[in-house]
């Protein structure tokens, strides 16, 4: 276990709340937090059993000054988080009461924990590994129940111990080689190394296969699906995001261009995650202001994963209908006819022409019509043939998925020199860089500049 000093942070969010934790991590943990707690019978912190919890008070040292009313946790290593002594000191929620709590700790001999310091320590210290570490950001920014489910299972270890067996088949594949180079005058041993190095890489290889597979469903259930709701102006794409959303985060009215900027919301849609985006009218206008706006959403159209098309079910399809059609031909979208409570107007034999296969939902956004069978054609329109969340296989995060990329690209070429009868000792390149690739995925194999760089994308305090 590696040696470091005591580190401190506030745990929970910032605001207001019934309780607040702060946490410390290391050698002196128990000993900072016992000079400053004081409890009835006057308790030795240093001398109580682990995983216990006390009541008391924290006091100034000097003055004697109380500060705050307290649970305390004392939790020894190496069965703790971090594998270290860890304190845990759960204190009225506050602002002002929070931060004293810390500042005393900190005076005490403590340090200020860097973001994703706790789990860089867990991570260190052999508790977890890297695809677990990460995973435990995941679960804390999951924004569904299903990506919640996909982190959970990675925090276990599924996809650390299938890694694991991809490795351990790459390392016996390299122990034969070995065998093969230090002994080049036993025939036999060439005959046993080929046929072992190619069932072994397909092997290796079908299976980063199937991580793959789920590699863009895995990305939208952690990152969301950048969805933005498009078409002229008053067409209802405000109402549309409102009731999506079930607030009324947009200005809804009969005047053209009200939507100035971009409107920004995450909501849950069968378990999809979608980061929508409601987007000024795109058109021509002199107002300045709106021009921004319109700007603005043709930067996000061109990022966006589905485009939902609004059009007027009350109006024929305009010249502007038509160009709309022309900009979203190469993109995943689909047609929303809004205002089915109004007269029919538009041709909709003429609109799943210019749709072209892509889906077609009419909707009353007024009445709350067909609201339920756009949200099934966005789930189904991603997750068809749908995959279970809690699958080992499942892969979301994107540093993951780029190097299963390069690992598939690297054992593909050891395969094809094996069966162009190219030298052992060349093929074994190929072989030993896969096995680094994937380490790099568990954290075996990585800098510490990269590790740095990634626990720093951490909350302080986790």
């Amino acid at each position: 276990m590696f040696e470091f000093d005591t580190i401190a942070a506030i745990s929970t969010p910032p605001g207001e709340g019934a309780i607040a934790i702060v946490r410390l991590s290391g050698e002196e943990a128990i000993s900072i937090a016992n000079r400053v707690f004081h409890s009835p019978g006057e308790k030795n912190l240093l001398e109580v059993p682990s995983h216990t919890i006390h009541y008391g008070h924290l006091q100034e040292v000097e003055s004697g000054e109380v500060v705050e009313e307290v649970m305390l946790s004392v939790m020894k290593g190496p069965k703790t988080f971090t594998r270290e002594d860890v304190v845990e000191i759960n204190c009225h929620g506050g602002i002002v009461t929070v931060s004293r709590v810390l500042q005393l700790i900190l005076r005490n001999g403590a340090r200020m924990a860097e973001p994703g310091e706790f789990t860089k320590r867990a991570f260190l210290n052999g508790r977890i590994d890297l695809s677990q570490a990460e995973a435990v950001m995941d679960l804390i920014r999951a924004k569904t129940d299903r990506a919640m489910n996909v982190a959970l299972s990675q925090m276990d270890g599924k996809l650390s111990r299938l890694i694991g067996d991809l490795r351990q088949a790459l390392v016996e594949v390299l122990a034969q080689v070995e065998v093969n180079i230090d002994y080049p005058e036993y025939d036999d041993v060439e005959e046993m190394t080929i046929p072992l190095m190619l069932e072994k890489s397909n092997w290796v290889k079908s299976e980063i296969e199937k991580l793959l597979q789920t590699s863009s469903q895995g990305k939208i259930l952690r990152e969301g699906l950048s969805t933005v709701i498009l078409g002229r102006p008053n067409v209802g794409k405000s109402s549309l995001l409102n009731s999506l959303v079930q607030e009324n985060k947009a200005i809804v009215t009969d005047v053209a261009g009200t939507t100035r900027d971009i409107i920004e919301e995450y909501v849950n849609v069968r378990g999809v995650p979608l980061r929508l985006v409601d987007t000024a009218g795109i058109r021509e206008t002199e107002d300045i202001v709106e021009r921004i706006g319109v700007e603005r959403s043709r930067q996000v159209l061109k990022e966006a994963d589905l485009i939902l098309f609004v059009v007027n079910f009350n109006q024929a399809l305009t010249e502007e209908d038509l160009r709309l059609f022309e900009t979203v031909k190469e993109m995943n979208y689909i047609v929303v006819v809004n205002k089915t409570d109004l007269d029919q107007q538009i041709d909709l034999n003429e609109v799943h022409q210019l749709a072209k296969g892509h889906r077609v939902i009419t909707t009353s956004i007024l009445q709350e019509e067909g609201i339920d069978a756009l949200e099934d054609a966005i789930a189904a329109m991603f997750f068809e043939g749908t995959i279970d969340a809690g699958d080992a296989t499942y892969v979301s995060n994107t540093r993951h998925i780029a190097l299963l990329h390069q690992a598939l690209e690297r054992i593909s070429d050891a395969i094809n020199a094996a069966e162009a009868d190219v030298p052992v000792d060349m093929i074994q390149i190929d072989v030993t860089r896969t096995w680094e690739i994937l380490g790099e995925i568990v954290g075996d194999t990585m800098q510490d500049s990269l590790l740095n760089q990634l626990f720093s994308q951490f909350c302080l305090g986790k």
